[in-house]
């Protein structure tokens, strides 16, 4: 499947969502509490000696990319573009690969 193709489908079981916010309120917070599920589980796995749950861990990414899927449609972007310009801003940022020496020195507007 391509990302775009993943894009349509997760658009295919948002409708219902409150139509007076805009679609982005949900997608946004959305992310927040499905990444917090997922730090919720590497948490327990470091601090509390759980085993780490890599299938439940990988069904909340999956829930993340889903809200990713939607907040960007919400905002006029298809993923492939939106992860496009992650990879341009993240190879201006870093055209050798990382270094912490750039990442602790960065120019004001480079978000």
């Amino acid at each position: 499947m391509k990302i775009n193709e993943y894009q349509m489908e997760a658009l295919r079981t948002a409708s219902g969502m409150n139509q007076e916010l805009p679609m982005f309120v949900n997608g946004v917070l959305g992310l927040c509490g499905e990444s917090g599920e997922c730090a919720d589980i590497v948490k327990k796995h470091i601090f509390q000696g759980h085993e780490l749950d890599a299938e439940h861990l990988a069904k909340e990414l999956g829930d993340v990319a889903w809200y990713l899927a939607v907040t960007a449609y919400s905002i006029g972007y298809d993923l492939e573009t939106v992860m496009q310009m992650n990879v341009d801003k993240l190879r201006s940022r870093y055209p050798d690969g990382f270094d912490p020496e750039k990442s602790q020195h960065r120019k004001k507007s480079d978000i």
